[in-house]
């Protein structure tokens, strides 16, 4: 295994010469995919709770689509059946758009996790407590300001748990992106495969590096909790006297 590492460690984690591969691939198309979700999921989780439907019922469908199908197909569906209309090939924004595998598979990834993302965060402002909105309207609370410095900031802090668990999945779902010759980790992994027949030791460094990408983001978000979920810890007390 170390001797493939020296000899294509360079793929696996930064570029092949010409082009970024492996990790920086990886990372990439997590870090983009997962902030773009965030950010667009915390509106429609908004609309995800409204009473009217007319807001409601898009979102739903919207959500229910994504999560109902599986990545792998998505993908498949932007790579190569998106670009097969011929609207898309004859207008010049569309045709660079879909003819890129790396714009097709951030796509994808993002409409998925943004999927994921609007129920979990609409799932928190569901579980707000009364409480807090009735004391924010006494204060004289509009709607707005409601949502936005009462109830979207403590909903974020509940789900936090649930989220993170959103974000190692998304990492494992970049591993697809091979399938729109995206060079990540698990493409680079086939390739050295494909020259080596050393398939243990080619996957098992790309193993290696998921895992280490999977501690990390778990370490991160314990540290995010222990910082803004505190108030939910048990109270210590062993210093107490009996």
């Amino acid at each position: 295994m170390f001797d493939v590492f020296l000899e294509y460690g360079k793929q696996y984690l930064w570029s092949d010469g010409y082009h970024f591969t492996g990790l920086a691939v990886t990372l990439w198309l997590l870090v983009i995919s997962v902030c773009i979700g965030f950010i667009v999921s915390i509106p429609l989780a908004v609309l995800r709770v409204s009473d009217k439907k007319k807001y409601a019922l898009p979102v739903w469908l919207f959500s229910y689509v994504f999560r109902g199908t599986p990545l792998y197909v998505q993908l498949l569906v932007f790579y190569t059946g998106v670009y097969t209309l011929e609207f898309v090939r004859s207008t010049e924004f569309l045709n660079w758009f879909f003819r890129s595998g790396y714009y097709c598979t951030l796509l994808a990834l993002v409409l998925n996790t943004c999927a994921y993302t609007t129920e979990i965060f609409a799932g928190a402002i569901r579980e707000t407590d009364k409480g807090e909105i009735e004391a924010a309207r006494a204060y004289g609370f509009s709607d707005w300001s409601l949502y936005f410095t009462v109830i979207i900031p403590s909903a974020l802090r509940r789900a936090m748990p649930a989220y993170s668990n959103e974000v190692i999945l998304m990492l494992h779902a970049t591993s697809l992106a091979f399938t729109a010759t995206v060079p990540d980790i698990l493409k680079v992994a086939r390739d050295v495969n494909s020259a080596t027949y050393q398939s243990f030791t080619a996957f098992g460094i790309a193993a290696i590096l998921y895992l280490f990408i999977s501690f990390l983001l778990v370490g991160l978000f314990r540290m995010a909790e222990k910082k803004w979920l505190k108030h939910l810890q048990p109270l210590d007390n062993s210093h107490q006297p009996a």
